[in-house]
């Protein structure tokens, strides 16, 4: 790819609730980007974003969109009509990760450890079949935002209902005991692992994104075997959800040795707290250095279309 001579579009902001994260990690990825001596346009996303791509004349588009219409498929299935190579994954793949019943269910198919589950559809009854504690979460939904650890009868209506108001689709999760750590995956090799220890009893909006909150540990401390299981179940998720780029897994890890895959993230965070550049440095590669790799694996479902 001939990147010199290309203007890069920076898609950020977007319109989702993980709007202002999303201005962040587009702002860090844009200058680094203008380090490494591309042309780079930063565009905050709103609904006119198929003309302002045209008017703008973008060769390649940088996705920073985190959340809905930038993780689930949307602005990907934009960009294949325009004819805009992209990064992450592609229309398929965003929208089976960015789903995370969809996500489990796959999970499942191809036999990858995931904590045993539920669904709950707003407007509905169900009975809860899964015991206390429980881990509750919008179905469509990132940066922890109306995710709760339940751990009795009292607790359970006001954490379905705050999820409830960020999906229709509610999963709950049986809380598994253990580690969390984060898995990103350079194609079909993974970084080192970062261990996520924060000081609060859960790693919520404000232990991700507040300087102080978390510890980090990276490379963290397994042994040879659970490195190996950690490495091998990420690589299964990469290719059973159609993962492209350079995403992140999330695991726990549980006292047997067991990971537990809860999701792929297809657009990591790239602030001064996130998890990727962390497994990136801690195996030499510079935080401009990743902008930049991730730029080159930019491209179209259908590359074919670019010759039409």
């Amino acid at each position: 790819m001939d990147i010199e001579s290309k203007k890069v579009g920076v898609l950020m902001g977007g319109l989702s609730s993980e709007r202002e994260i999303s201005l962040i990690t587009g702002n860090a990825v844009a200058s680094a980007l203008r380090r490494k001596g591309i042309n780079v346009l930063e565009i905050d996303v709103g609904h006119n974003i198929a003309s302002e791509l045209t008017n703008q004349g973008v060769d390649i588009a940088f996705l920073a969109l985190h959340g809905t219409y930038g993780e689930d498929g949307s602005i990907q299935g934009l960009l294949e009509y325009a004819r805009i190579p992209y990064t992450g994954s592609g229309v398929l793949g965003s929208a089976l990760a960015y789903d995370k019943i969809k996500s489990k269910e796959i999970f499942i198919a191809n036999n990858i450890p995931t904590p045993a589950y539920q669904i709950f559809y707003k407007g509905s009854t169900a009975v809860r079949t899964l015991d206390f504690p429980l881990v509750v979460k919008p179905n469509r939904q990132g940066s922890s935002l109306g995710i709760h650890i339940v751990k009795s009868e009292e607790d359970w209506t006001p954490a379905l209902e705050d999820a409830f108001s960020y999906s229709d689709e509610v999963l709950i999760e049986k809380f598994i005991e253990g580690r969390l750590l984060a898995v990103g995956m350079r194609q079909s090799k993974a970084l080192p692992i970062v261990e996520i220890r924060p000081k609060s009893e859960f790693y919520d909006y404000s232990a991700k994104y507040t300087s102080g909150e978390t510890q980090y540990i990276c490379p963290a401390e397994l042994t040879a075997e659970e490195k190996a299981a950690c490495e091998e179940v990420s690589i299964k998720v990469l290719r059973a959800l159609q993962g492209r780029g350079i995403p992140r897994i999330d695991i726990i890890l549980d006292s047997k040795g067991v990971p537990y895959v809860l999701e792929m993230n297809t657009i990591p965070g790239m602030t001064a707290t996130s998890l990727l550049p962390m497994g990136a440095s801690s195996a030499g590669i510079e935080f401009d250095e990743l902008v930049f790799e991730i730029l080159m694996t930019a491209q179209l479902d259908y590359p074919e279309a670019q010759k039409q």
